[in-house]
């Protein structure tokens, strides 16, 4: 039996109304901020969790070809801790990750217990995945999640526990007086249905409550500190992970990474490489504002004498240098930043389930027409299908508008924020049985009946996949009958019970993932006779005067439809339970992928279709019956204050985990070469233009010898008064790609090429780019180097 763990945090009370005397002091002091009386102690804090950007298979498209040899730009974990001084406390992290992982937490918390004692626990605290798929795999402690990954992946869990442990760490010795704001607003065209044949499978009735067949609402939530103004802000947005493709190979937050960049740089009055420009993070979104509007040049010379300049800075290399040089030349360097908290945004994931950010539709790569309705497949054949971002065919060009469609909204929204949060918070937390979890539903001509949910398992249309990244062989979406030659390599693994095939009809199973147990557990494990699956709710009760906000945290990938019929459900329950309290307006939001993974959930109607997710919903039809009726019981236990019994523990296998990824052995460079040498340079006397691309090929060692965390491997630097080199971008940026590679798979020499799109909105200058890297020797020491380029002269 598998346990569904639900968690609740609760904030409550009313909206501050404000006068106007209040609001022309909010205008006037809009430059620092808008100041309110503080109403709790709030921290917020952020850290690199960028894994293994080599060697590694990528978490989200499972696709074994899929192996990261770069970095697009880093991954954070940006946390908040909210607490009632004196009181409860709740804390939020979200990573740029996949999901978040069952044993990630685990360790987390146990981190978290030693450090701080029972201050933050399974029960306030949540870590929610923003679901890019550019991300180091190999991280979750069940088999199905990590076979594409060759098992468990030490080095990408260890990012990712210490980057979260190292937010915790900022944002509790943040903790300061301040206050939170809430806004929200409409993002038309970041977002599409990709499943709409199972969509239409929903009543006609129901559908016609809503304009869309998505959901277009962010709601933001603005953090103000006391003293300093504004400190960040986190929201809410329901659209994939999967502006970059399954042939990407560099590390990427993707379009939401991209969003919570842009805005952070936005708002610290900073350039991300992107083509925008703004004086101040106060006025229009159209732009955003470039990095180095303080770093003018002193001297003001002609090319000719630039270029003169530039020659007498030649390519070099140095080795024994300390990683500490990685870590203070990066642009965004904690060592740079002043007493200030840093500005920390956000931006989460939501019911995104169905919700595909490759905005233009579908088509086969054949034909250039739309790809079938019904099963996405051009001549019958699913691989053939693909959706296009906005950018197509650059993905990068994708991921970017969409990233900054999002963040110009939470930017409007930031600025708009007005209604202040004020109340208690509280929190329930438990653990369930959800594999044979009977479920009292409305029968059809009148009364009810009880049904159950199974165990765990996958559909054939699972491994057709997605328009975002469709599967192999002869699978398909659309698939309710499958084929005998995968049931009998199906088979091969484990043939499902009589009673598993009757209770997922009418899904036909290709993986009977909770009957799975070698090596060990592929989707769950024993405590007991128990499983545990454990999920997330988080339910942040906030009151306005006629208006409420819930945000519900789930483990899972709900679609659009089965997010709604959730939202309805709490609405219900918290509008009964509270005797005409919410009278007014209740507004609920989802958020997913929260302390653990386990895939999707549908509605009863789209699970009969048997696309990508309702076979990818893994307790049967009933999946999301049984999670509305367990969060209707824990939302009302939460408004009347009513205990609920945690129930046992989800089991910790890290004593389990297997990996097969084989380690670094040696690095060497080609004889007559060193370390950071350059392979490829820039041409005598280059001079380049605001828009070309400039390439650094180096002669490079294994990026798993030092993730450089909080460092970075590559950077862009601007002579300042002829001897001083200013860093302006790093592998941080949009505009700077680190891609890495080796001659042949088992060779020993590596090179790391650097390309460089210059910003539009970069000053005349002369430049060069420097590589980071660290190398391992024979008996396994680590040596760090660093190599530069010739400068070169940008107009």
């Amino acid at each position: 039996m598998k346990l569904l763990c639900s968690s609740c945090f609760l904030i409550r009370g009313k909206f501050g109304v404000m006068r106007l005397s209040l609001l022309l002091i909010l205008l006037l002091l809009a430059g620092k901020g808008a100041f309110s009386t503080s109403n709790y102690l709030i921290g917020l804090g952020s850290y690199d969790i960028t894994g293994p950007a080599a060697d590694v298979n990528m978490m989200g498209y499972a696709d074994t070809a899929q192996i990261a040899s770069g970095v697009h730009f880093r991954l954070r974990a940006r946390t908040f801790i909210v607490a009632e001084p004196p009181g409860n406390r709740v804390a939020f992290v979200n990573l740029d990750a996949c999901m978040a992982s069952q044993l990630v937490t685990i360790k987390v918390l146990e981190r978290l217990k030693a450090r701080y004692g029972n201050l933050y626990t399974e029960k306030n605290v949540a870590i929610s995945g923003i679901h890019t798929h550019a991300g180091p795999g190999g991280y979750l402690q069940y088999v199905v999640y990590i076979v594409t990954s060759l098992g468990f992946v030490r080095q990408s869990f260890d990012a990712l526990v210490d980057g979260i442990e190292q937010s915790f760490i900022l944002a509790h010795g943040n903790l300061r007086p301040g206050s939170i704001f809430v806004n929200k607003g409409e993002i038309l065209d970041a977002g599409v249905n990709r499943s709409p044949s199972a969509y239409l499978n929903n009543p006609s009735e129901e559908r016609s409550k809503y304009k869309f067949d998505v959901d277009k609402e962010m709601t933001l939530l603005k953090f103000v500190d006391a003293e300093w103004g504004p400190v960040g802000s986190f929201n809410w947005f329901a659209t994939h992970g999967t502006s970059m493709s399954r042939t990407n190979p560099l590390i990427s937050g993707d379009n939401k990474g991209a969003a919570a960049r842009f805005m952070e740089d936005w708002h610290d009055g900073k350039d991300s490489g992107n083509i925008y420009s703004d004086e101040s993070h106060t006025g229009s979104t159209e732009r955003i504002p470039r990095r180095i509007s303080n770093i003018i040049p002193e001297y003001n010379v002609k090319h000719r004498e630039l270029l003169d300049l530039a020659s007498s800075f030649q390519a070099s290399s140095k080795r024994e240098v300390t990683k500490f040089l990685s870590i203070s030349s990066r642009v965004r360097s904690a060592l740079r930043q002043s007493d200030k908290p840093k500005f920390v945004a956000a931006f989460c994931q939501s019911n995104c389930g169905d919700v595909s950010p490759n905005v233009l539709g579908a088509y086969c790569i054949d034909t250039g027409l739309p790809c079938d309705f019904n099963h996405s497949t051009c001549g019958g054949k699913n691989e053939l299908c693909y959706g296009r971002g906005p950018g197509y065919p650059d993905e990068f060009e994708s991921t970017r508008i969409i990233g900054e469609r999002q963040f110009k909204k939470a930017a409007d929204l930031f600025k708009t924020a007005s209604e202040q949060i004020k109340g208690k918070i509280d929190f329930r937390h438990t653990y369930l049985d959800f594999s044979k979890l009977e479920i009292t539903i409305p029968k059809e001509g009148g009364g009810s009946e009880v049904v159950k949910t199974c165990p765990a398992a996958m559909g054939f249309a699972f491994a057709a996949g997605t328009t975002d990244g469709p599967g192999a062989f002869d699978f398909k979406q659309g698939d309710d009958k499958g084929n005998p030659f995968w049931r009998l390599v199906r088979n091969l693994l484990k043939t499902p019970e009589k009673e598993q095939v009757d209770c997922q009809q009418p899904k036909p199973i290709l993986l009977d993932t909770g009957e799975m147990k070698l090596p060990y557990d592929w989707a769950s494990t024993l405590v007991g006779q128990y499983r545990l699956i454990p999920a997330s709710l988080l339910l942040d009760w906030i009151a306005d005067l006629l208006e409420y906000c819930v945000v519900v945290l789930f483990y899972v990938e709900f679609t659009t439809m089965a997010g709604r019929r959730l939202r309805d459900a709490v609405k219900t329950v918290l509008t009964s339970a509270s005797s005409g309290e919410f009278n007014g307006g209740l507004h609920v939001v989802i958020a997913g992928l929260t302390n653990t993974y386990s895939q999707y959930v549908t509605t009863y109607e789209e699970y009969q279709v048997q696309r990508y997710e309702g076979a990818s919903t893994l307790y049967g039809p009933h999946t999301h019956s049984a999670f509305i009726q367990e969060f209707k019981k824990l939302a009302t236990a939460l408004v009347h204050g009513q205990r609920v019994e945690s129930g046992p523990q989800p089991p910790d296998l890290l004593d389990k985990q297997v990996g097969f990824l084989t380690p670094v052995v040696l690095d060497t460079p080609p004889l007559g070469s060193n370390f950071g040498d350059c392979s490829t340079d820039v041409p005598r006397n280059a001079t380049f233009k605001r828009g070309d691309m400039v390439s650094i090929v180096f002669w490079s060692a294994c990026p798993r010898n030092d993730l450089m965390t909080e460092g970075t491997f590559a950077l862009v630097e601007m002579l300042l008064k002829k001897d001083s080199w200013e860093p302006v971008y790093d592998d941080d940026d949009f505009s700077l790609r680190f891609k890495w590679s080796r001659p042949a798979k088992l060779s020993t020499h590596s090179q790391a090429t650097i390309e460089w799109r210059i910003p539009q909105k970069a000053l005349p200058g002369v430049y060069r780019i420097r590589h980071f890297g660290a190398s391992k020797g024979l008996f396994g020491s680590v040596h760090h180097f660093v190599g530069a380029s010739s400068a070169f002269v940008v107009v």
